[in-house]
């Protein structure tokens, strides 16, 4: 396979994982929220919560997946497999 094929797969895997990850963190947060929170806050707490675990869910999981990539290039040399520039962070 060649750069752009591993790249495309790359990123396609990546993709997926984040999304996983994105679900799985809300719904670990809502189940804290129902088990922790719920009891302790007023009814009208509920129209609120969705949209906040939303955003700390997707926060959350794009922390972890930048970190994952990190790791994942410092633990294994993927730098060499896919197209220059995919791993790296471009400020503009």
């Amino acid at each position: 396979m060649g750069k752009k094929t591993n790249t495309l797969l790359f990123i396609i895997g990546g993709t997926i994982f984040n999304i996983v990850l994105t679900v799985l963190c809300f719904v670990v947060f809502y189940l804290m929220y129902i088990n922790f929170f719920f009891p302790h806050l007023p009814q009208n707490s509920a129209s609120w919560v969705i949209p906040v675990n939303f955003a700390v869910s997707t926060t959350t999981s794009w922390i972890v997946y930048r970190r994952f990539i990190k790791f994942l290039a410092k633990k294994t040399n993927i730098a060499q497999y896919i197209i220059e520039g995919v791993l790296t962070r471009r400020d503009s």
